[in-house]
């Protein structure tokens, strides 16, 4: 049995090199809610030099709050906003002997395109447009998921090990009660249920059927190297092989 495990990098939040030796796949943040050109360059540097997958983690353009607000575009700007920010990664990735293999939105982007449909069509047809080869990582079960598959992309089911999730599947806001886990025995549990079981147990206590190819580790929390050095201890310990989607 094996998994993924991924993280958001290059969003200034400084254990990137580190992680990059916990994890098999990176989402480089591409410069629209944090990061740009020389933080790109020097993941993907890491990334290319520890054989770490390399994927674009594009957002709104939206600096000011992380990329975590909201917003109400039309599917054309959000298309042409995924070709530019893909397009930046992919050239610094190939000056320095990498590929682009996977594309991960962030924040807002993400949770969105995860109830859109019209979102998810929008970002799927940009993958699709500018690399057909390239992996869409979505929440598991989201309509991401369902339109990268509906246009030939393959897509890939991404758990949270330190998310709260609601019964529906979808994560907890985190404006509200139980959105972040921070308790490292917790999370563990959590992370070797969702891989061998498939499955989650929500804040409202039901158990949620969920389809785990991939595990988001943060890197901007206080204990982030911390959970992703015992996350990936546990799994190998489980017999589970944290290899990259590709």
């Amino acid at each position: 049995m094996n998994i993924d495990l991924n993280a958001d990098l290059g969003e200034g939040c400084g254990s990137d090199e580190a992680l990059l030796d916990l994890v098999s796949s990176a989402n480089i943040a591409c410069g629209w809610h944090a990061g740009g050109a020389s933080a790109m360059r020097e993941c993907v540097r890491w990334a290319v030099a520890k054989g770490v997958a390399i994927g674009a983690h594009p957002s709104f353009y939206d600096r000011e709050n992380f990329g975590r607000k909201e917003m109400d575009l039309p599917p054309e700007e959000i298309y042409a906003g995924m070709l530019y920010q893909m397009g930046a990664l992919a050239a610094i990735a190939r000056a320095e002997g990498g590929k682009v293999v996977h594309v991960k939105p962030h924040g807002a982007l993400y949770n969105q395109a995860a109830k859109s449909q019209a979102i998810s069509e929008a970002i799927v047809t940009a993958v699709r447009d500018f690399d057909p080869a390239l992996r869409v990582f979505g929440l598991a079960g989201s309509k991401l998921v369902s339109a990268a598959r509906e246009v030939g992309l393959v897509a890939i089911e991404e758990v949270f090990a330190d998310r709260g999730y609601r019964a529906d599947g979808s994560l907890v806001p985190r404006s509200q009660p139980g959105a972040l886990l921070d308790d490292e025995e917790e999370v563990l549990t959590r992370v070797l249920v969702m891989a061998k079981d498939r499955q989650v147990r929500a804040v409202s206590g039901e158990w949620v059927s969920i389809h785990a190819q991939t595990v988001c580790l943060h890197g901007d929390g206080d204990h982030a190297l911390a959970f992703a050095k015992r996350i990936r201890g546990a799994l190998e310990t489980s017999g589970i092989s944290v290899t990259a989607s590709v």
